[in-house]
């Protein structure tokens, strides 16, 4: 049985963290040009209603992004900011690592996840889990383990807060966008589907398949080039330092979800605002302030 050892200690053993159940899958998206909370009556009603009182809130770091007005693209990544993905890799490369005896078979904490693998690359994770390993060897190890995420994914990937809602704000502003990965294809493709997402985005870049992968910007710097962008108009939402710092090397603006990384972590790498879901009033301020002028193609 192989022993690898970790790169670095590993913490205390923790429980297994439950992972909720998806939310029921969105139906196909409405030409709303607002975004904002649900209250229960009006959920029963199917209507969407603003506070705005709170989307008063603003963060002074905003700044940054008030200034992309009039608004032309969004880009996002998928893995933490569309989706709460991290406890399905987590169970899985627990799981497997555990297998082929990682740590002397001692179960990775989620201390240990975050620390070393949550926002990476699978070809730097071979090679940092498992640096006297043959490499084919290693990549074969995280193929396994992206073909058990795909097998956890269906029963238990749920969308960010706000996702759907936001969506269609962005559809009726007409913005561009696309989906930006360091996710293996199938796995990106598949969390698409799950999301109800497929046809929302028209481009998806995969860093596997650029020169290089986040935290490099080449990948951000593609999808820019494909859907016609500026980075002058454009912002991106990410969830992991890794991401944010490849946002920021492309010159485009990043909002960190603090969906599973803390918040110091993604302001030290470089994001401009920070949220905790797509249904903060921050967000909700920034959007209503750099708006296009058009909705839907009308003044």
């Amino acid at each position: 049985m192989l022993s690898p050892r970790a790169p670095a200690p590993i913490p205390s053993r923790r429980p297994l963290p439950s992972i909720s159940a998806p939310s029921p899958s969105p139906g196909r998206f409405s030409n709303s040009n607002s975004i904002g909370f649900f209250s229960r009556a009006e959920e029963k009603r199917g209507r969407i209603s603003w506070s705005r009182s709170a989307a008063m809130a603003t963060d002074s770091c905003s700044a940054a992004l008030t200034k992309l007005a009039p608004l032309e693209a969004i880009l996002f990544d998928i893995d933490g900011t569309l989706c709460d993905s991290d406890p399905i890799h987590f169970c899985a490369f627990r799981e497997l690592l555990q297998q082929i005896g990682f740590n002397d078979g001692v179960p990775i904490t989620e201390e240990f996840y975050s620390a070393n693998i949550s926002g990476g690359h699978n070809d730097d994770h071979a090679r940092s889990l498992f640096p006297d390993m043959d490499h084919d060897k290693a990549m074969q190890f995280m193929d396994d383990k992206e073909a058990m995420f795909r097998k956890l994914a269906p029963g238990q990937l749920k969308a960010v807060d706000g996702l759907h809602d936001l969506c269609k704000w962005i559809e009726g502003h007409n913005l561009k966008r696309a989906a930006v990965t360091n996710a293996p294809r199938a796995n990106a493709e598949l969390m698409l589907l799950l999301l109800g997402l497929s046809d929302f985005f028209p481009v998806l870049v995969i860093g596997s398949e650029c020169d290089r992968a986040k935290p490099f910007p080449d990948p951000y710097l593609k999808a820019l080039q494909l859907i016609g962008a500026s980075p002058d108009h454009t912002f991106i939402f990410e969830d992991s330092a890794s991401g944010i710092r490849a946002g920021v090397a492309a010159g485009v603006p990043v909002v960190g979800l603090t969906t599973r990384n803390p918040g110091k972590v993604l302001s030290d790498a470089g994001a401009s605002l920070l949220i905790k879901d797509f249904q903060d009033p921050k967000l909700l301020s920034v959007l209503e302030e750099v708006k296009p002028a058009t909705a839907n193609g009308k003044v």
